[in-house]
């Protein structure tokens, strides 16, 4: 599989990408098979939880088992209402002894979802040697009632992730087995955003509401997993509202005063950001003196987080990124793969174009990103 660098040859990159084709079973069956567990964090020190209904960042956590442990099936989404294929798993398995430490990746979903919406990803990671902590971010995650300052205090976001670092770092069953000089980030989306901020990223609020308030505004600034946040009354809440925005709490007001600040935490060493949304919101300047290793995919079909304003943008300051956009992808194809009972309810996020194989793009960007974090994070 090649890759191309810099944003000037996104269209060769493209053409690359489309040769071969690697299956999902190559990909996810990899040398381990997959545990998977569920970590509530508790962050010692006062933070700002964004209005959610639980103060504490529940964490999904893929990691290799040996391969004489047996997987089970199971499909991912509330009990008794799965919404998409799983990964089969061997559920609280040992970690695998075969080796004394295996590299750490944090892992941030999109706007209103979920780290078990990339299962895809996190399963096939850990099958390759991973251990993947899957943050789901306070207020802005589809498991309970999403909030205002969850979608708009984005920053935040990389909050989460440093402290989940700190967490899985001091777990007692899995920190011992972490090695500390391989860390990286993956994120989807606004996860996307993220883990480029943990890279030292900053956001250009100013800059942003510039944009949205400009006639080349387009959906990045209106994500339509917006529509669902209500109030206590039950009436929706508008994003973009300054009249909200005037009567916000200190706490709010204090975060946005932040929002420029740098997130980077240095203890990870590369970033792979898959539809990465917010290109306008991050400062040109400080993407280009981002000096880790960054990897960029997206879906040359995205209208949700649109190329020109995003990949395109973030990718035209880093001149050694590499950069790969999928024929016909969509946003949501970077979703996991929706069950056929529900495909046609939740048909926007669960369709793609005519000639686009999800599982394919999965088995492929899967594939990209072990070769990546590979390359990037040696082992000794």
């Amino acid at each position: 599989m090649l890759r191309r660098c810099g944003a000037a040859l996104l269209g060769a990159a493209a053409l690359s990408w489309a040769g071969g084709t690697v299956s999902a079973q190559e990909v996810a069956g990899a040398g381990w098979h997959v545990g998977e567990t569920v970590r509530m964090v508790h962050p010692p020190v006062a933070r700002n939880w964004r209005g959610a209904a639980t103060e504490a960042l529940v964490t999904r956590i893929w990691y290799p088992v040996d391969p004489t442990v047996p997987e089970q099936p199971h499909d991912v989404g509330a009990p008794g209402d799965p919404l998409f294929v799983g990964h089969p798993i061997a559920d609280g398995a040992p970690l695998s002894a075969v080796r004394a430490t295996y590299p750490l990746l944090v892992l941030s979903h999109g706007t209103g979802g979920s780290a078990d919406s990339l299962d895809w990803l996190g399963a096939a990671l850990a099958a390759h040697g991973y251990i993947v902590a899957g943050v789901n971010h306070p207020g802005n995650n589809e498991l309970e009632p999403l909030t205002r300052d969850g979608f708009t205090l984005w920053w935040e976001r990389a909050t989460d992730a440093s402290e989940v670092l700190d967490s899985v770092l001091a777990d007692p069953k899995l920190g011992a087995h972490v090695d500390r000089d391989r860390i990286g980030a993956v994120g989807f989306s606004l996860g996307g955003y993220t883990v480029l901020e943990l890279a030292g990223a900053r956001t250009d609020l100013a800059g942003f509401d510039r944009f949205c308030g400009s006639p080349a505004a387009d959906a990045i600034c209106q994500p339509p997993e917006a529509a669902r946040i209500r109030d206590a009354s039950g009436a929706a809440v508008p994003l973009r509202d300054k009249s909200t925005d005037d009567a916000a709490s200190p706490e709010t007001k204090a975060s946005r005063a932040r929002s420029g600040a740098s997130y980077r935490d240095p203890r990870v060493k590369a970033v792979f950001a898959i539809a990465p949304a917010l290109g306008e919101a991050l400062s040109a300047a400080s993407l280009a003196a981002i000096t880790i290793p960054v990897s960029l995919v997206a879906g040359a079909g995205d209208v949700t987080a649109p190329v020109d304003t995003n990949i395109r943008r973030i990718a035209s300051s880093m001149p050694k990124a590499s950069v790969t956009l999928v024929p016909g992808a969509s946003h949501y194809t970077f979703l996991d793969t929706c069950l056929p009972a529900v495909a046609n309810r939740l048909a926007r996020i669960c369709r793609d174009a005519a000639g686009v194989d999800r599982d394919a793009v999965h088995a492929k960007t899967a594939a990209q990103a072990v070769d990546f974090f590979a390359a990037t994070l040696p082992a000794k």
